[in-house]
């Protein structure tokens, strides 16, 4: 079971990037996809998540209208959209799946599979 973010890079304030998570090993059926991210000298925190179906997106307050979640469940692959990015976007971000009812979705220990980080460098 893996997965495996990529696509961070560095991006000067008010760019866009694009996050990948590829997914192998298992179909991850009925399983929540979510992003998080961990800024220098912080805990990890929720960024946004979605639905095996789609049919819900969930997002942090601080990247609402910001940052847009997909997938595309055909391909195993999870995304994260981001734009309008700030200094305070800088962190490293984590794809992450898991099974929770609703109320945990914002909840690290939910998810029990997560990839390795990639490094998202905003300046200003």
């Amino acid at each position: 079971v893996q997965l495996q973010a990529s696509g961070g890079g560095l991006v000067q304030a008010g760019g866009s990037l694009t996050l990948s998570c590829a997914r192998s090993g298992r179909t991850f059926s009925s399983y929540t996809l979510g992003w998080f991210r961990r800024a220098p000298g912080k805990e990890r925190e929720f960024v946004a998540a979605i639905t095996w179906s789609a049919s819900g997106t969930f997002y942090a307050d601080s990247v609402k209208g910001r940052f847009t979640i997909s997938k595309d469940n055909a391909r195993k692959m999870l995304y994260l959209q981001m734009k309008d990015l700030n200094p305070e976007d800088t962190a490293a971000y984590y794809c992450a799946a898991g099974t929770m009812a609703l109320s945990g979705i914002r909840m690290e220990g939910m998810y029990g599979y997560w990839g390795q980080g990639t490094q998202v460098t905003v300046s200003s």
